[in-house]
């Protein structure tokens, strides 16, 4: 049977009860776009200089700082752009003179390319490993570590370490803010998008900001380098200190955020966001371990993600498998476009119900039974 002229539907017992599975933009939860149309008369459209929108900035930095449990004097600050335009502005603000970065995949290589293009700092120190694998923090001469906690685009976690160096240790966290454990002991700014698993829009960034990196910020924006101000990550701090951003921020993207955070902390917190990621990436691995058409990308165990799972397949066009997923509802499992591998790539935020994870692997069973 050619699978790329077939067409199935699938039986609406099998169906999850919400289709998405991507990986950024992730899940909305429909409860947190209730609530944000239940106050968009008083919010929406709003001055972000004003209390309406600042005590929910407030409110968003509160529930992360509860949430990863930060210790005193760290602090987490908001502004616009996305994770790409945090790079930029670490380039400027967070690195002093030479950064090390481990590259392992798309994501984790933007970074070091950054800095190796910005004119102001040295070469960087690069250690780089196969996608699916992971590499690990060298001492060196260097200021600044920069770690990614899960590269999206391979499917692999990486625990932060702090090497036994001077330096500060930044860590890309997009991917796995609010859904993987970290030790603060263990980094000094953790920086992410919401977009993934705090379930909410794009184009902001935030970072939690120990002492020490708020004294690195200070220091390297007290105006003596340049830097533009969109940029300037002492402007975007004391503008987190009155629960502002620089300039106009999306107010939707930082409400959605802030109800993710919320409805994190009542269900338990950090703990219960990791044990339900880690339940249904579990179902979707041990899935592919059991079939002979499917198996983890990811060889070892313990690099697996737990929010962002990439199986291979065997026998089974993985392109045309995730274009039948989507005729029927089930939509962004598609592979990442540069790591050129016939696999889907599957999310497990927190927002996902880990039932919809197993009913997802039975609508794919289901698929391979009608071709294979």
């Amino acid at each position: 049977m050619n699978q790329i002229e077939t067409s199935i539907s699938l039986p609406a017992n099998l169906l999850p009860s919400d289709g998405r599975f991507g990986s950024g933009p992730s899940k909305v939860r429909t409860e947190a776009v209730a609530a944000l149309a239940s106050r968009a008369g008083e919010y929406l459209g709003t001055s972000h200089r004003r209390d309406t929108v600042r005590n929910e900035v407030g409110r968003l930095r509160d529930g992360l700082a509860s949430l990863f449990t930060l210790p005193d004097g760290w602090e987490v600050v908001v502004g616009n752009g996305g994770t790409t335009a945090f790079w930029d502005a670490a380039s400027f603000g967070l690195v002093d003179r030479c950064a090390q970065h481990l590259v392992f995949g798309e994501f984790s290589s933007k970074f070091a390319q950054v800095t190796d293009a910005a004119p102001h700092l040295e070469p960087p120190h690069v250690i780089e490993s196969e996608p699916g694998t992971r590499p690990s923090p060298t001492p060196a001469e260097v200021d600044a570590y920069a770690l990614t906690h899960n590269e999206t685009s391979t499917g692999v976690v990486a625990p932060p370490q702090r090497p036994d160096a001077d330096g500060l240790v930044l860590v890309d966290a997009t991917s796995g803010a609010g859904a993987v454990a970290w030790d603060p002991a263990d980094v000094d700014c953790y920086y992410f998008a919401p977009q993934k698993a705090l379930a909410s829009d794009g184009g902001l960034w935030i970072a939690a900001c120990s002492p020490a990196a708020v004294e690195r910020i200070e220091r390297l924006c007290d105006g003596s380098r340049w830097m533009p101000a969109s940029l300037d990550l002492g402007i975007a701090l004391t503008n987190s200190r009155q629960n502002q951003t620089y300039n106009t921020p999306a107010l939707a993207t930082i409400f959605l955020a802030a109800e993710m955070v919320t409805w994190l902390l009542e269900q338990g917190g950090l703990a219960w966001a990791v044990e339900r990621s880690a339940t249904s990436s579990g179902v979707i691995y041990e899935w592919a371990a059991e079939r002979d058409f499917a198996e983890p990308f990811v060889a070892r165990p313990e690099d697996r993600s737990p929010v962002v799972c990439t199986i291979d397949f065997d026998g089974l066009d993985a392109n045309w498998l995730s274009s039948v997923l989507r005729e029927n509802g089930i939509v962004d499992t598609e592979s990442y476009r540069k790591l050129g591998r016939n696999q889907l790539r599957i999310a497990t935020f927190p927002a996902i119900e880990p039932d919809d994870a197993r009913a997802l692997c039975r609508c794919i069973d289901f698929i391979a039974d009608a071709v294979l």
